[in-house]
């Protein structure tokens, strides 16, 4: 079993700043990528940023430049550091890995639980 717990989130007025931290913990023998994704009310869940291994980074167009993930791979840990909020920012932010338990097993996705980001004036 693989557990991710987030924490970080909160209130923030519009151009603050908020860091997300993820850690990752049970039986993990590699962690393949790890990201987050947000869902807004009424929208659907869309990817923020992903970190995959290697160094390699994605991120959506509209946090380009505002948005940096990193990694802690000794820790298993994701962080998301979130600058020139905007209130279209404001959602349940969520963090993944692709999580490989076994030297001969396949990677599975596994999520947390949601962390809010309100960004209001």
């Amino acid at each position: 079993q693989v557990h991710l717990v987030e924490s970080g989130g909160g209130l923030a007025q519009p151009g603050e700043s908020l860091r997300l931290s993820c850690a990752a913990s049970g039986n993990i023998f590699a962690i393949n990528a790890m990201g987050w994704y947000r869902q807004a009310p009424g929208k659907q869940r869309e990817l923020v940023a992903k970190s995959i291994s290697k160094g390699v980074t994605l991120y959506e167009d509209s946090v380009k430049g505002r948005f940096t993930i990193s990694r802690d791979s000794a820790k298993n840990t994701v962080y998301l550091q979130m600058n020139s909020l905007k209130p279209e920012d404001t959602a349940v932010y969520f963090c993944t890995a692709a999580v490989r338990t076994d030297v001969n097993a396949p990677p599975n996705d596994y999520w947390g639980q949601g962390t809010q980001v309100t960004v209001s004036s």
